[in-house]
């Protein structure tokens, strides 16, 4: 064979095997897992004195602080996924922590904290600073928080990081099949993270993401979080997180038959004179609530016209007596009152040592000017409120709104929780002031009312109070409307002595009578016998706490005989 064409082959010949070694090179380094390591310090970035948050199989958005070997957490993220009854007053840099009965307060950086109950404050020695300010930025010790929260914490230094379970229930898991790696995306040639050991327990994350072909998205133990090959990986199976953590418990002073409350009306000491001759003409009445207290001013001082004679009065007729104390009658900043804790606690203790003193069974705690800012203030007061209630033996009780969107600040489900009784307006649908008349309390408002309450507070615990007035309605020529309160019998005698008589309006559940005078229209709807019994079925059953009713004084005394046949 020619030289030429022999060199030509060989030359060929090698060529082809050069390609074939090449390709063959390509795919071994396509193919051929990464060993390229990343060091976690390098995958979870923290500073020098943060400390990452994984909270059950996520990253957090925020981090904690690592703070003298100790783990701090903003009090945002302690209250908006932990606990809602951690409370911080800016106004007084004191976090307060309420149980069922205890008040627990600490102050920023010191390592101690006080403890009342009843009224007694005791200071209590701690082995690390609670709260931590800087700026306007709070963070409390995590160790705290775990002692009055369902939750468990790791901590796992290189990097800084604190691994939190809080959410239990079925979580899917999976073991390491054989020794493999966590890598930091789901291919072969991303970095590698951990070294995983065969029988590695692993968690899955992120489930509803669109899973990659050949890789599952997993968590070890100490939170970190990569991917792993699923040729790797045994079969999944659910395994169930649980907690021990025992929640305390808000015991109720309910009582054990229907309560009938009816709210008393006072504007002097000299209530007692009139009170027997109006409990007489009533029937299955056994609380009243006297209107005693009233809020003075922004440093929590009450005016009080309580006596001691018209409780022994009342005890001697059968009743127990829950006294009120509103913001009604006076212009007093609720929000500066309430958003101080020195403020609030100058409120509750003069209206607990106001019961301890008239020897009342109860307090009826009727604010109704809390502004929408002030709601986590107002909560918080009645949080720390119930806790001498209850190590007092008091009843306390609440009254509340009709439930509806631009009230829920009020709370009803706390409050459903920390107080004895919650009770329910439901009246003044069409108040003093509405541009539109109408019903004090219409048979859907009262459903609906009814209806909405059972969603937040337990039945045992709700009392629905019913109106004893009617308004008449003044309508003029030139559109403006104007209304009066009438007790039952004069608005009865101001109808039939404009010679009207009233139909019953089914919608309304109620009577309804209009009339022309003086160029003006008058409208009313009338609560009587018929439209209380009508609300009383409701009442009846929905199988509540009892009524109460606003107010003593102004209904018919036959009002009694229809309401004492639904309080069995």
């Amino acid at each position: 064979m020619d030289r030429r064409i022999k060199l030509a082959l060989f030359g060929t010949a090698a060529a082809f095997i050069i390609i074939i070694i090449a390709v063959v090179s390509i795919l071994i380094d396509k193919f051929k897992p990464s060993n390229e390591i990343m060091q976690l310090t390098d995958y979870y970035k923290v500073g020098d004195s943060e400390v990452l948050v994984i909270l059950q199989d996520h990253v957090y958005e925020k981090k904690g602080l690592l703070l003298d070997g100790k783990v701090y957490l903003d009090l945002d993220t302690v209250v908006n996924e932990f606990n809602h009854r951690f409370y911080w007053d800016y106004n007084e840099n004191i976090l307060t922590y309420t149980t069922p009965d205890e008040i627990l307060q600490a102050e920023a950086e010191r390592s101690e904290y006080s403890v009342t109950k009843s009224m007694i404050k005791t200071k209590v020695a701690s082995d690390y600073p609670i709260v931590k300010v800087f700026v306007d930025q709070v963070y409390l010790s995590i160790d705290f928080v775990q002692k009055y929260s369902d939750m468990n914490y790791q901590y796992y230094e290189n990097p800084s990081r604190v691994v939190i379970d809080y959410k239990w229930g079925d979580y899917l898991y999976t073991e390491a099949s054989k020794p493999t790696q966590l890598r930091t995306e789901a291919s072969i040639k991303s970095p590698i993270l951990v070294q995983l050991p065969a029988d590695t327990e692993l968690m899955y994350v992120d489930m509803e993401e669109t899973p990659v072909k050949g890789f599952s998205k997993v968590m070890t133990k100490d939170g970190v979080i990569g991917y792993v090959r699923n040729k790797f990986i045994k079969e999944s199976a659910y395994k169930t997180l649980t907690s021990s953590f025992q929640a305390p418990e808000y015991t109720s002073q309910t009582r054990p038959g229907k309560i009938n409350m009816v709210f008393h009306q006072v504007f002097n000491t000299d209530a007692t004179a009139n009170l027997e001759k109006l409990v007489k003409a009533t029937k299955s009445v056994n609380v009243i609530s006297p209107t005693w207290f009233r809020v003075n001013d922004v440093s929590g001082t009450i005016d009080s016209i309580a006596t001691k004679e018209y409780v022994e009065k009342a005890n001697d007729l059968g009743l127990e007596v829950w006294a009120l104390v509103n913001d009604v009658d006076i212009e007093i900043n609720m929000y500066e009152l309430l958003s101080h804790t020195s403020r609030r606690e100058t409120l509750s203790n003069a209206l607990i040592e106001a019961a301890m003193e008239y020897k009342l069974n109860g307090i009826n705690v009727d604010f109704e000017k809390i502004p929408s800012d002030a709601g986590i203030h107002y909560i918080q007061f009645l949080r720390e409120l119930s806790v001498k209630c209850r190590n007092n033996g008091i009843v306390l009780s609440v009254d509340s709104y009709v439930p509806s969107e631009y009230t829920k600040y009020y709370d009803r489900e706390e409050q459903g929780k920390i107080v004895d009784y919650v009770v329910v307006m439901a009246y003044d649908e069409h108040y003093a002031g509405s541009e539109i008349a109408g019903p004090v309390a219409s048979i859907g408002f009262v459903k609906d009312a009814v209806r909405n309450i059972l969603t937040m507070v337990p039945k045992n615990k709700v009392l629905i109070a019913i109106p004893f007035y009617t308004r008449l309605w003044k309508e003029t020529s030139d559109g403006k409307v104007t209304s009066e309160s009438f007790p039952m019998t004069p608005i009865e005698e101001l109808l039939q002595s404009n010679g009207v008589e009233a139909t019953w309006n089914e919608e309304a559940g109620c009577y309804y009578a209009e009339f022309e005078k003086d160029n003006a229209t008058y409208r009313v709807w009338q609560e009587e016998d018929k439209s209380i019994e009508e609300k009383m079925k409701v009442i009846y059953d929905a199988d509540v706490a009892g009524i109460a009713s606003w107010k003593l004084g102004l209904e018919k005394e036959s009002i009694w005989n229809v309401i004492v046949r639904y309080m069995n």
